[in-house]
């Protein structure tokens, strides 16, 4: 059985706080209405994917949605702590680190988050940092998957630039049962302060759009994927499923190519 973020059953990946403001308001019209006004229109299903590369960003400068780390976070909540292992702050985050060695297969992805005071208007978090980790091309977490525990690859952090971006380049996640294809990340006030999960100011989850899945998981190496994807939509998923207008990414790209994934991160600074 593949290891996933359904640790415990899928009980254990569910959120701990969503969308309080649209609770607040109350009512699915009104919600709806709001939500849309607050990412600009877009839909939970609105996928972009082309050829080309660009630095376009979806999500909104609303404060991102607070979700679960889930049970392989790999930052002390939970068993092994990487953002203390030296090496962990770096942009490619394909191999392993700290001695480890290693290289996850699988389909090129630079991921390029900007990162927002949802409070300030809007400004740029310059020198605040973020903690990024996924599964690799099988549906694995390193550190805690079998076959994987000697891994630490597809975890890294880096620090937010003047522009408010942070990059990282490493490869598209597989589908695995129960969830819908997506990538964890914490933000942090500092990269001093990225060093354990009590640091952390936000944790939520970037979800990647259908389209850029669907070619990937026609690709060899992703064969296990293909039938994971058939039985989920991010209005099944048991994180995305009450909304995910401001944490689906805008992708471009092709599989022969590799693919870019941006989105816009507000956090409450």
């Amino acid at each position: 059985m593949r290891d996933h973020d359904d640790f415990g059953g899928l009980q254990r990946d569910l959120r701990s706080t969503r969308r309080q403001l649209l609770t607040w308001l109350g009512g699915a019209g009104v919600a709806a209405f709001v939500a849309s006004c607050l990412d600009g229109g877009s839909s939970d299903t609105d996928d972009t994917t082309d050829d080309t590369t660009d630095d376009s960003t979806s999500g909104t400068c609303s404060e991102i949605p607070e979700e679960t780390a889930g049970p392989y976070p790999g930052d002390g909540s939970n068993g092994p702590n990487v953002l203390a292992t030296s090496g962990v702050v770096r942009s490619d985050i394909t191999t392993s680190f700290g001695g480890l060695t290693g290289t996850a297969a699988g389909i090129p992805l630079t991921v390029r988050l900007k990162l927002v005071d949802s409070s300030n208007g809007c400004q740029t978090l310059e020198g605040y940092a973020v903690y990024l980790w996924h599964c690799d091309n099988q549906g694995r977490y390193s550190l805690y998957s079998s076959g994987v525990t000697d891994q630490n690859y597809l975890r890294g952090v880096q620090e937010v630039d003047a522009d408010g971006y942070v990059t990282f380049t490493t490869i598209f996640p597989a589908c695995y049962d129960g969830r819908w294809p997506h990538i964890h990340f914490e933000v942090y006030p500092s990269l001093a302060q990225a060093t354990a999960a009590g640091n952390k100011l936000a944790t939520s989850q970037l979800a990647l759009p259908a389209s850029a899945c669907t070619e990937v998981y026609a690709t060899s190496g992703y064969t296990s994927s293909t039938s994971s994807f058939s039985r989920v939509s991010l209005d099944t998923d048991n994180v995305f499923s009450d909304g995910s207008s401001q944490q689906v990414a805008t992708v471009s790209g092709s599989t022969t190519a590799g693919y870019t994934a941006t989105l816009q991160v507000g956090v409450a600074a």
